[in-house]
């Protein structure tokens, strides 16, 4: 054996581990830009027949086709996100100019309605007095409140900094999913077909389908619980409806979230002895906002991912618990995969047991 003939379990394994090394530093590469990747993926997936009808339009010119619809997509989240702001800085400034204006010129107490829970009325009252006669103990509250408000408005920016930086390189991203993204897919069958043969297809479906039933289900659906409850917040009479609603939108990714917002509201009204708006505001809650949660959003998942909706709810919260806001999708994709390999298995034994 010469320098120029290495040995045989050499020339085989050195490649695998090449590759397995190459893999590995391209995961510490990327490591930071995984969850942007992810998103990038799931708009560009979403949007994807939007992009063709756009190419169409544009007779195949796919970089001019992918800038336009690119352009739009971050035109429309810049103005979403400029508009909510702003309305939410000017409903958050009239519920401080409120508080103030209350906190200057009304004696405090607490509603007649929770005075009279046993054990809990009588403790709160005694808190409450205890609070207001020692000056000292209120205003080291108000100092701490203010110390732990400046502190979540500098960590608020600094987060906001790191979305718009992460904003961008998904819109980047996106850009390129749309002028690449058929090349790339070729690419990941082929990838898949040398591995599970002619099961590929069914596992890429099976990606797809609950991705869009995944983004339909629980955005839209979301976005809606909002909007209905903003409307009931805002008959109700309550000082801050948009940003009620805002809350409650986000609260409704997870299934039954929506809850945790109306039902306080509507029992806060009560216990302030505003009993029809109180009442109107929890029959609403339970009649249409809970409608969408519990019958539409359900249909809508099942329907279009084909997978039953008990593997989306596990999924869901399980992918929030591990990955955190991307896990609203991964966690369903994961569970929606392993049924698939379930199924397919399933169903070789069976054909095998036949014949």
């Amino acid at each position: 054996m010469t320098l120029s003939d290495p040995p045989h379990f050499f020339r085989q394994y050195a490649p695998i581990l090449g590759v397995i090394v190459l893999v590995w530093l391209s995961f510490c590469v990327l490591q930071q830009f995984l969850i942007t990747l992810i998103w990038a993926l799931i708009i560009a997936y979403v949007t994807y027949p939007l992009y063709e009808k756009i190419l169409d339009f544009f007779n195949g010119k796919a970089i001019l086709s992918a800038a336009t619809l690119t352009s739009a997509v971050s035109a429309i989240v810049i103005l979403v996100c400029y508009n909510l702001l702003n309305m939410l800085q000017e409903e958050l400034w009239n519920t401080y100019t409120q508080q103030i204006t209350t906190f200057g010129t009304h004696s405090f107490q607490l509603p007649e309605s929770i005075r009279h829970i046993p054990y809990l009325g009588e403790y709160l009252e005694n808190r409450l007095n205890h609070l207001l006669t020692n000056r000292a103990a209120l205003n080291e509250h108000l100092i701490a409140w203010a110390k732990y408000s400046l502190q979540l408005f500098g960590e608020t920016l600094r987060h906001l900094g790191q979305l718009i930086i992460e904003l961008c390189f998904v819109l980047i991203t996106v850009f390129f999913c749309f002028r690449d993204g058929k090349t790339w897919l070729n690419q990941v069958q082929t990838a898949m077909g040398y591995f599970f043969d002619d099961e590929q297809g069914y596992y890429l479906q099976t990606i797809g389908h609950t991705t869009r039933a995944v983004c339909y289900g629980l955005v839209l659906a979301a976005l809606g619980q909002g909007i209905i409850a903003g409307i009931g917040y805002a008959v109700a009479g309550m000082s801050a409806p948009l940003l009620l609603g805002a809350f409650t939108a986000l609260m409704a990714l997870i299934p039954m979230g929506a809850t945790l917002v109306w039902i306080p509201t509507g029992l806060l009204l009560l216990a302030n002895e505003n009993i029809w708006a109180g009442l109107g505001l929890l029959a609403w809650g339970f009649l249409v906002v809970s409608t969408v949660d519990n019958v539409i959003r359900p249909l809508i998942i099942c329907g279009a991912s084909r997978v039953p909706f008990l593997v989306v709810l596990f999924g869901v919260f399980g992918g929030l618990t591990a990955f955190g806001a991307i896990g609203l999708f991964l966690g369903p994709i994961i569970l929606a995969l392993l049924l698939a390999v379930w199924q397919i298995n399933i169903t070789k034994i069976q054909l095998n047991n036949a014949q």
